[in-house]
């Protein structure tokens, strides 16, 4: 196959790093601050379209949690979710996981069953409407008392089934995760999978200490690794999926451009590398967008994208036999005795 011929939205794929709140576009965001009656400092798509310029990861969170202000009902939280995996799925995605942050909607007043019921009540729609499978990873502040964390897995309860994994999120700088470590033991015991965000402005260091401390089963972005080549081989040697970020990673300077991001040194190292969103709505991009602008950035052949699109599955919270069918369509386009780039142990079902 060569790349005249080839077409990502072909593969199917899964998008496992994307925040909920981070795929509120522009037209959604003016219109919910109207319905909710909420006060916002945008007037105008120009308005929010000029606001989307970052310095760092820093800056861009204080945009992002402007942002969550016009997000107060249940009927948010749905028609955001749908509209998200409507999206995706013209992308070919078939199963997706979304980071939700309760506790950045519940100390605005919003209740968290309205939060839960939206995101639950559109996956179970867009699993029978659409044919895409996936569910919720709840996410805890690193920068918030562990007791936040604690109180949120027990108010989740209830949803226990609809949630894949537990996250961790927010700023890096000055959090490294191993004080979270019995916050992640006790979403074990749920029978829920694990990952966190590391190694994206924090140091590589932060990336070993999720792997030791917290037993994460991923690592969101992750990309700092490649500054300790110890790490790396243990990554590599491990399978334990990256989920790289490319575009977010050059909108918030973690790159210079994506020319000079580090995706296919990794893909090549052996580590098991996936390709995903992050905040579309903000950095410019689906998941389809990340694989074309990337590919055209590092001259990823149409190999090295499908072994990619093959990550996401084998990385994914999802159903063996679901994925196995994916991974079938996968392999009849690859080129006959192509050699596999990375050897990405399958993910098995949380339950």
């Amino acid at each position: 196959m060569n790349s005249q011929q080839f077409d990502i939205k072909a593969v199917p794929k899964a998008e496992l790093h994307v925040h909920v709140e981070g795929t509120l576009e522009p037209d959604m965001l003016l219109d919910f601050a109207r319905r909710n009656d909420v006060a916002i400092p945008y007037r105008s798509m120009a308005d929010i379209l000029a606001a989307y310029r970052f310095s760092d990861l820093q800056s861009f969170l204080e945009i992002y949690w402007a942002g969550l202000t016009v997000l107060r009902t249940e009927r948010d939280f749905y028609e955001l979710t749908l509209a998200y995996l409507s999206r995706v799925r013209e992308d070919n995605v078939v199963h997706a996981e979304v980071y939700i942050t309760p506790a950045d909607h519940t100390e605005r007043g919003v209740p968290f069953e309205a939060v839960m019921e939206g995101i639950s009540g559109a996956y179970a729609d867009a699993r029978s409407q659409l044919d895409i499978t996936g569910g919720m990873i709840l996410c805890v502040r690193r920068h918030k008392p562990l007791d936040e964390a604690f109180a949120a897995i027990e108010a989740a309860r209830p949803w226990r089934d609809e949630i894949l994994a537990l996250g961790m999120g927010g700023p890096e700088k000055g959090y490294p995760p191993g004080p979270f470590a019995e916050v992640f033991a006790s979403a074990r015991t749920l029978g829920w999978r694990t990952t966190a965000h590391a190694g994206e402005e924090g140091p590589s260091d932060y990336v070993g200490e999720a792997v030791d401390r917290l037993g994460v089963d991923r690592i969101d972005h992750g990309v700092q690794c490649e500054a300790d080549p110890v790490l790396m081989r243990r990554l590599a040697d491990s399978g334990i999926p990256l989920t790289v970020c490319p575009l977010s990673n050059v909108a918030l300077k973690v790159f210079p451009s994506l020319e000079q991001h580090n995706l296919r040194r990794l893909l090549h190292a052996g580590l098991c590398v996936t390709v995903n969103s992050d905040d579309p709505a903000y950095f410019g991009g689906h998941v389809n967008e990340n694989f074309i602008r990337t590919a055209a950035a590092l001259g990823l052949t149409p190999e090295e994208q499908l072994v990619l699109a093959d990550n996401s599955l084998r990385a994914a919270f999802m159903d063996e036999e679901r994925r196995g069918r994916c991974q079938d369509i996968i392999r009849d386009l690859r080129s006959p005795g192509a050699a596999t780039v990375s050897a990405c142990p399958s993910s098995q079902p949380p339950r």
